[in-house]
């Protein structure tokens, strides 16, 4: 007798901070794990110590996402996404049309690809954020993308419930990634203020205290794509410490 077949699991934005966490969280759970992203070097440090299929693409590319593709997965979490730190009237559009790009058109390319082969029992999961939820004074263009992320997080859960399949998103609060240690920095250069001061700043919306950990994220993607979450779809799942 053979046992169960592997599970074949594609992380975007895999190269570093909740991806990394997320990638290295399935592989030790005994997952076919591929990563993917724009730089391969970042990729290559993710999977040092670990077994990984490593895909150079950019999820804004529809042709690349495409090519991602080309055997089915059972769980796809598109993590990719990012925008900049700035009030609606200091907003290029540039920096609004590559937010909306990364963020918004990147998790739509990359769920369209993935319900091509995905069967009964698969998973589809975006990293929102709190953002998602709420809006923010100085984050007018991640904000609307993560709002519509959600928006298909939710229109793609009823699209594929008969299909046994679910998705979700996971919103987190501030996480301790590279991104919020760039925030903290800015904090500390424009407000004079150490680091510890800079750092109580960026976290002071979580009840709990501090930053989120990237394997905390890991742990919430883990469990929505275990046959235990199967009643759990197009839901948005704060992960905030009680900020949402």
């Amino acid at each position: 007798m053979t046992g169960p077949r592997m599970r074949r699991v594609l992380v975007t934005g895999g190269g570093s901070g909740i991806g990394r966490a997320i990638a290295r969280a399935f592989a030790e759970a005994g997952d076919a794990v591929t990563i993917c992203g724009r730089r391969m070097d970042a990729l290559e440090e993710t999977a040092q110590g670990y077994t990984m299929t490593l895909r150079q693409a950019d999820v804004t590319n529809e042709a690349q996402v495409a090519a991602l593709f080309d055997q089915p997965y059972d769980v796809v979490v598109a993590n990719a996404g990012g925008g900049p730190a700035a009030k609606l009237r200091n907003t290029t559009l540039e920096q609004w049309n590559d937010t909306l790009a990364v963020t918004l058109t990147g998790t739509f390319l990359t769920f369209r690809a993935a319900l091509d082969g995905m069967g009964q029992g698969g998973r589809l999961i975006a990293i929102a954020s709190t953002a998602s939820l709420k809006g923010g004074a100085t984050i007018a263009a991640y904000a609307s993308a993560k709002h519509g992320v959600l928006g298909l997080v939710r229109s793609v859960a009823q699209e594929v419930a008969k299909q046994g399949i679910t998705c979700n998103a996971i919103c987190p609060g501030f996480v301790d990634t590279p991104l919020a240690q760039g925030a903290i920095e800015g904090l500390m250069e424009k407000k004079g203020l150490d680091r510890a001061k800079a750092e109580a700043m960026v976290a002071s919306g979580n009840p709990v205290g501090g930053l989120i950990r990237p394997d905390e994220v890991a742990s919430a993607a883990l469990y929505l794509a275990s046959p235990g979450a199967r009643m759990i779809n197009g839901h948005a799942l704060s992960l905030s410490g009680g900020e949402i």
